[in-house]
């Protein structure tokens, strides 16, 4: 199709991670609009090459260049500004979007969702440190899902009502992660809804330092944006909680996982890096309370 003059869906893909995962999110995102009008909004950040890249391989995705030091959630809200459709869904770009994942949104918003997620599947399967990185990060997603409302959506796989998004600009525009933005729709009184066969496919690769420091920064990052308006005690206070974050995460993520039942072969493998992925993410959150943000969001992919 050619780029969409009334797209059905808006689709937001922040590059950050560079060409081959890019690569493979929009060749996906192709298939889709086979069927669908789409606007797929690309913010990017990794430079000329991707860009060139993209132009020339999928001249349907609008890009966004950014600067380097643009925040995910920064790139997420000036995509929000572009976007045309009735409908804005999030991913990222080592997300590939599941056959059918577009018809599947705009038919939960048809029957009245104004926040419809789904959830993630690990497709990156070859390694060790693939597993521990996605049960760290996502051991709320291997459990059975249960359609309908929830207090909790990924930031990933979700779409949102467009009025809805401008209707919630200022904590858009704070550059906070998904999960501010939710709690205030939330509050507001409007549902987020559960889809369980709004299906994507994560894929990441990492090795064992990159996640480690990814969690570091993610955390860092997180805890300052959550803390910027606190006084020096609940900053002090917070960060001295951090230090006893590491044991509660470790037993959280290993007894989600095992309650899911699915993974349980690849949890046992991955025990010996969890401890490693979460002690970097207490010592985030320590850092982030009691130093700040330091650049840490620019830094995460």
């Amino acid at each position: 199709m050619s780029p969409a003059a009334s797209p059905a869906l808006t689709v937001v893909v922040p590059s950050v991670n560079g060409w081959p995962d890019l690569d493979r999110c929009l060749a996906a995102l192709e298939r889709e609009r086979a069927t669908l009008e789409l606007e797929v909004i690309v913010p990017e950040r990794c430079g000329a090459a991707v860009r060139e890249a993209v132009s020339s391989q999928y001249p349907w995705a609008e890009l966004l260049p950014v600067p380097a030091s643009t925040s995910i959630p920064e790139m997420r809200a000036r995509a929000f500004t572009e976007a045309r459709a009735p409908t804005v869904a999030v991913i990222e770009d080592h997300v590939l979007v599941t056959e059918g994942w577009a018809g599947k949104i705009l038919a939960a918003r048809a029957a009245g969702a104004r926040v419809v997620g789904g959830t993630l599947v690990n497709t990156a399967t070859e390694r060790v440190v693939y597993w521990a990185a996605f049960l760290c990060e996502y051991s709320h997603l291997v459990q059975p899902l249960t359609a309908g409302p929830v207090e909790w959506l990924t930031g990933n796989n979700t779409a949102y009502d467009r009025a809805l998004l401008e209707e919630f600009r200022g904590v858009v525009d704070q550059g906070g992660w998904e999960d501010v933005l939710h709690q205030a729709i939330r509050r507001s009184g409007v549902a987020l809804w559960c889809r369980p066969d709004l299906v994507a496919h994560h894929e990441k690769h990492y090795t064992v330092g990159e996640y480690t420091a990814q969690r570091f920064l993610y955390a860092r990052g997180y805890a300052a944006l959550r803390l910027r308006r606190a006084g020096p005690g609940r900053r002090l206070w917070y960060g001295l909680l951090a230090w006893g974050l590491p044991p509660v995460l470790f037993f959280r993520i290993v007894s989600r996982t095992w309650r899911g039942g699915a993974h349980r072969r690849e949890l046992l493998r991955a025990l010996p890096l969890l401890p490693v992925f979460v002690t970097a993410w207490g010592l985030g959150e320590v850092a982030g309370a009691w130093l700040g943000e330091g650049g840490a969001l620019a830094r995460v992919t």
